[in-house]
């Protein structure tokens, strides 16, 4: 960038070379402007913000747990849960937050996945092993919650819950005896029995999920679902049948002991987006994203993100992202990075250190992290 001003000299009838020298420069000085490269000659980075158009607000809880665990209904209503067995609601939009906490001898879980379709019901899942690796489901918006699902394998470790509807679901847990084990739910998250490992692909030595941020198994549809997994390999596992059968494929994103793919967003059953990185390098930014076009069959590497990234979701498809059905926003311990490409590249977005983010169909996106951290993200157009 070039600062200051350049006076040009008043031309006069005798001083043609003075005026001829002048301009020559000008046209230098013009043409070396040009051949900057981008961040050469734009202005101040400081504000992302006039860049995509959006930044996040935050918003108090009154606590200090981290919440791993998000599900926004509405703009309105929204859920978190996390460390310290907290679960807390809003209905306000986060203005005010209950704490609905489980209580009793589920203080010390940690609860980092959470499922809800509105402010009475709501399943959480708690991770760790053996007894600790548990699921409850609340009808009364936390006042009670019955425990529907206790891990009793000491080898099983519980990452994250996906449902298709309010009866229908699966949970993942790490493999056991060489494969993922896959539980399924038809009443709600009130039972649930194991699906046969006779479906599942065995898994690699030294592969198994992340429990990052509730993502690491997502649905779409009416009966498809994918699992991410990381450590030895960063790979994607698709069921078109609830859970029945899977297969599997490779991806582009990296693969490390702390690090692989952390997150999955599915616009619909074609369109997905896989983010990750390495955790114990989370300002390492290649080969940190990949992107399908066709459910999962192949993955195509995708652009770098600003670090490692643990959650991610699409854009409202109320939002004017340019191309509306194609956004979408992924964060982590370093930032948040908005795609608006379905992943092909990526920008970022201002004060965005987070764990987990999700988007409501009425047009809202939230976001939660550590600290008692959430926000909602601002400049998201209505349609």
């Amino acid at each position: 960038m070039i600062s200051g001003s350049l006076t040009l000299p008043r031309a006069r009838p005798r001083s043609l070379p003075l005026l001829v020298t002048t301009l020559l420069s000008l046209a230098l000085l013009a043409s070396l402007v040009s051949l900057a490269p981008p961040s050469a000659q734009a202005h101040s980075p400081a504000d992302a913000k006039t860049r995509t158009g959006l930044s996040w607000r935050d918003v108090q809880t009154g606590t200090d747990a981290q919440f791993r665990g998000l599900a926004p209904v509405t703009r309105k209503i929204a859920w978190v849960s996390g460390t310290e067995g907290t679960v807390l609601r809003t209905g306000d939009g986060g203005r005010h937050w209950k704490d609905v906490s489980p209580g009793g001898d589920t203080t010390d879980l940690e609860f980092r996945d959470i499922e809800a379709w509105d402010s009475r019901h709501a399943v959480i899942l708690s991770i760790g092993s053996a007894g600790d690796s548990r699921i409850y489901r609340t009808d009364d918006g936390g006042r009670t919650w019955k425990q529907g699902f206790r891990n009793h394998s000491k080898a099983a470790f519980y990452d994250c819950l996906g449902f298709w509807d309010r009866r229908h679901g699966l949970a993942m847990s790490d493999p056991v005896h060489g494969k993922f084990r896959v539980l399924v739910t038809s009443d709600g998250g009130r039972s649930w029995k194991k699906r046969p490992a006779s479906g599942m692909p065995p898994a690699l030595d030294g592969e198994f999920g992340f429990a990052a941020s509730g993502t690491c198994l997502v649905t779409a549809g009416r009966s498809d679902a994918w699992i991410a997994s990381g450590g030895a390999a960063a790979r994607v596992f698709h069921s078109t049948d609830r859970g029945r059968t899977w297969t599997v494929t490779d991806t582009p994103v990296v693969r490390s002991d702390a690090g692989g793919i952390f997150s999955l967003a599915a616009r619909d059953p074609r369109t997905l987006v896989a983010v990750g990185g390495d955790f114990e390098k989370p300002d390492k930014t290649a080969d940190t994203s990949a992107y399908s076009h066709d459910g999962g069959a192949t993955w195509t590497a995708g652009g770098d993100l600003r670090g490692y990234r643990s959650g991610s979701a699409f854009l409202p498809r109320s939002a004017a992202t340019g191309s509306p059905s194609k956004g979408v926003v992924a964060v982590g311990p370093t930032g948040t990075d908005v795609s608006f490409d379905a992943g092909a590249t990526w920008q970022r977005v201002r004060r965005g250190a987070f764990d987990s983010v999700e988007c409501t169909g009425d047009g809202a996106c939230w976001a939660s992290g550590s600290d008692g951290r959430v926000a909602l993200l601002a400049g998201l157009r209505k349609a």
